[in-house]
């Protein structure tokens, strides 16, 4: 097996089977794995229905069964609960994940709730949530703060929004209970794009903190799908920490989107491991083109994958391009899309007749 993400050979370290070659003319080739033995920031990239999300979950079924790693999916779309399944693992899918408030800093409250921090009621909110740990303890303080009552209201009110969230918790999750298992998903399907920016901000703040300070042996690994909603949001300076900073404590971050042009050009620059299924948005390619390597030879749109399942490589540690086919996966897919036609119908779902105007009768 040829490994991508580094020099050295296939018994160098754990790699995560991806895949295998895709010669030209459509047939299979040497299979193809992907470094998991150093840390990686990673893109991955693609239209809807092209196999981005697909792609995601085959790496983080390769991460759970390396016992060093920490892997975390962070879940916005609720497509990555299958991954329970994985033979001979300990998956853990956390329905309701919950964080606590403290780990959020003044300024990204503010930017969860839309909030200017220079306003009035911006400046009521930095103070409170600056003194207290809890969203309670934050709207007591509130009633302590020497500011005008229209502006402490305002602060209030969006406390309040917070807490109907569900998704603070002083007992929420921390860097020990994300590393338990083999791997862990946040199913955060269910919340809003600020509570999810809350849970992104939470877990990589923690993950990182967490080496740095020695306090976990396992090497996390944060995979995040639509992640252009989260590098967008409150979310965006944790995680760009870890994209500028991770390498030496050993956290990596692997960014998957539909979206590329809308990622800081700080994730697309920094990624050694591109990983880009087929892209039409202007916009999007354009991007691609703008971080094209010197050594690959020619354009991304020259060398776009046309087929859902392959994608392009741009591997920047041994700087080389790659065609590949990326594999069957071991657990199911959560991604595919509802059709009509596996709809069945209930026995007797003939539409009522209706009379019309004219007497005549529309069946």
């Amino acid at each position: 097996m040829d490994v991508l993400g580094r020099d050295a050979g296939a018994d160098a370290g754990p790699a995560g089977a991806i895949g295998t070659y895709r010669a030209r003319d459509g047939s299979a080739g040497v299979a193809v794995g992907i470094d998991i033995d150093g840390p990686h920031v990673g893109v991955v990239v693609g239209k809807r229905g092209y196999g981005k999300s697909y792609t995601l979950g085959v790496l983080a079924e390769e991460l759970a069964r390396v016992p060093a790693l920490a892997p975390v999916v962070i879940d916005p779309m609720g497509v990555f609960a299958p991954l329970a399944e994985l033979a001979g693992t300990a998956v853990r899918v956390r329905r309701r994940p919950r964080v606590s408030a403290d780990t959020i800093p003044p300024a990204g409250w503010c930017a969860l709730l839309g909030v200017d921090p220079a306003s009035p009621a911006g400046s009521v909110l930095w103070q409170a949530v600056d003194t207290a740990s809890t969203i309670a303890a934050m709207r007591s303080a509130i009633t302590r703060i020497d500011a005008a009552p229209a502006a402490c209201r305002a602060a209030d009110n969006y406390l309040g929004l917070a807490a109907s969230w569900d998704v603070f918790d002083p007992d929420g999750l921390d860097a020990a209970a994300l590393t338990e298992g083999a791997l862990t998903v946040l199913d955060c399907s269910h919340l809003p794009d600020s509570a999810i920016n809350a849970v992104g901000h939470a877990v990589a703040d923690a993950l990182y903190g967490a080496r740095v300070r020695g306090e976990i042996s396992r090497l996390p690994w944060i995979l995040i799908d639509e992640a252009h909603a989260l590098f967008d949001g409150a979310a965006e300076p944790a995680l760009t920490r870890i994209v500028t900073r991770g390498r030496q404590p050993g956290v990596s971050l692997v960014a998957a989107t539909q979206r590329p042009a809308a990622l800081p050009p700080v994730v697309t620059s920094q990624a050694d491991l591109l990983v880009a299924h087929r892209l039409t948005a202007t916009p999007d390619r354009d991007r691609l083109e703008a971080i094209a390597p010197t050594y690959m030879g020619g354009s991304f749109g020259g060398r776009m994958p046309e087929a859902p399942g392959e994608v392009l490589v741009v591997d920047d540690v041994t700087e080389r391009v790659h065609r590949v086919a990326i594999r069957e996966r071991h657990t199911p897919h959560g991604g595919e899309s509802p059709r009509a036609t596996a709809v069945k119908p209930p026995a007797d779902s003939r539409p009522p007749s209706h009379t019309c105007s004219d007497g005549s009768q529309d069946t």
